[in-house]
């Protein structure tokens, strides 16, 4: 007598890069990457470097140095940089989860990413190149959103590298080496943008020529499948707008993951994001250009520290909210420190442990919100509603600390940033689907 069917084992055919994109979930392995992880692993750093060193020299240093020469008095001036800052975040907004969408769609030989990437920075340089000459409030408005949009609409893409080709036991360590690439950016620019502060345009010109370079590199050493045999999703503008709302019920992970990312980033950059101003008017250094590389460098060897150990010791241990969870609320003590004595000093202090603890979550966040996505389908879409938690506040945090430094003054940032860490760190805790 024969077996019956069900006698037989189940036979799961193996994941190609065409079934991991029709049937994957973000605790799936992907196929693996043409040119090896381990060259994705060192391409990451510089090409993250390449984006973040502008969303660390332009927004908090260069283009408010710009606002502040354009406009004397000091109402006035934190005024328009709550104003360009909070227009261009809407642009943001709405670039992220948008490049996501096309680029989930996008069928060429190149695969699903890397003309986006490239495009972006194309783009995204040429506005930064005439940012520099605009000498109007609604020059540097246009300017700046037009920056925003096109430099988002690189990150997207890039973001999605992880789940698309990064198998789940090393996210941790290549959510590592993106943080440094992210925080070296950040903290970077920071430091050669107050460099550059009394020549702004020649700033710009060379911010917008590395990016184009490294991306254009990184889409070269990092070839991606070629996304031509992938079936068609059709665009859907009503399901566009709903992903701008994450659904608690359906995806609660996801919820939270975002939850918890957004209200961290927003507390830690409605602080650094007006580091410059903060220092100028209310904590009394006469000239705070010449202090930022210092203070850069204290953060950049906090940060370096925590993500060398956090990203591998996740990975080693399995688990990824004790780090997120601790690392949020080691923001918050920081925050305390410059808020009960405001001087110089407790801001140094400040620098290092907020360093240390945005390190920690940077390195172990980025490879949770992997985890928790829901499909390989839109890896780029969600992740570009992901990442509105972390590019939102950056752009988008010193115009909200603007708005509260008019209405109650500088000394009103500490306690809110403060409740919002430990917001964050709270939010994390629900997730359930990762330890």
């Amino acid at each position: 007598m024969s077996s019956t069917s069900s006698d037989a084992p189940e036979l799961r055919p193996p994941i190609t890069e065409t079934t991991f994109v029709a049937t994957a979930s973000g605790e799936d392995d992907p196929p693996a990457p043409l040119k090896g992880v381990r060259r994705l692993l060192w391409w990451i750093v510089p090409a993250n470097f390449a984006i973040f060193v502008i969303w660390g020299a332009v927004p908090g240093i260069l283009l408010q140095a710009q606002l502040i020469a354009m406009f004397p008095d000091e109402k006035t001036q934190v005024a328009n940089i709550a104003i360009v800052m909070t227009i261009g975040a809407l642009g943001a907004m709405i670039a992220q989860p948008a490049a996501g969408q096309l680029s989930d769609r996008t069928r060429a030989k190149s695969g699903r990413r890397a003309v986006w990437i490239v495009g972006g920075a194309i783009v995204g340089g040429i506005a930064l190149i005439v940012l520099g000459f605009m000498n109007s409030l609604i020059g540097i408005i246009v300017a700046w959103t037009l920056i925003q949009v096109a430099y988002n609409f690189a990150q997207g893409p890039l973001s999605a590298v992880l789940p698309d080709r990064v198998p789940v036991a090393r996210r941790g360590t290549f959510a590592a080496l993106s943080g440094i690439g992210l925080m070296l950016g950040a903290l970077g620019g920071q430091i050669v943008g107050s460099q550059l502060a009394h020549t702004i345009t020649l700033g710009y010109v060379i911010f917008a020529a590395f990016a184009v370079v490294v991306l254009i590199g990184f889409v070269i050493a990092n070839p991606d499948h070629p996304s031509t045999n992938f079936q068609n999703e059709p665009f859907s503008f009503a399901e566009f707008l709903r992903t701008f709302w994450v659904n608690p019920v359906k995806h609660p992970d996801f919820f939270w993951a975002f939850t918890g990312r957004l209200l961290l980033y927003t507390g830690y950059f409605a602080v650094t994001g007006f580091q410059l101003l903060i220092l100028k008017n209310y904590l009394g250094v006469k000239d705070p250009f010449a202090v930022i590389p210092l203070l850069g460098i204290l953060s950049l060897a906090g940060v370096l520290i925590a993500t060398v150990i956090s990203g591998p010791l996740s990975d080693k241990v399995g688990r990824r909210k004790p780090f997120v969870f601790g690392s949020s609320l080691l923001m918050a003590v920081a925050l305390v420190v410059p808020w009960i004595t405001p001087s110089y000093t407790s801001w140094m202090i400040m620098t290092v442990i907020s360093g240390f603890g945005f390190g920690m979550f940077q390195a172990v966040d980025t490879a949770l919100m992997s985890q928790v996505l829901p499909s390989a389908k839109n890896f780029a879409k969600d992740l570009g509603v992901v990442n509105i938690a972390a590019t939102l506040p950056q752009t988008f945090a010193p115009g909200v600390a603007g708005a509260i430094v008019l209405a109650f003054g500088y000394g009103a940032l500490f306690p809110i940033a403060i409740v919002l860490s430990v917001l964050g760190a709270i939010s994390v805790w629900f997730i359930k689907s990762v330890k």
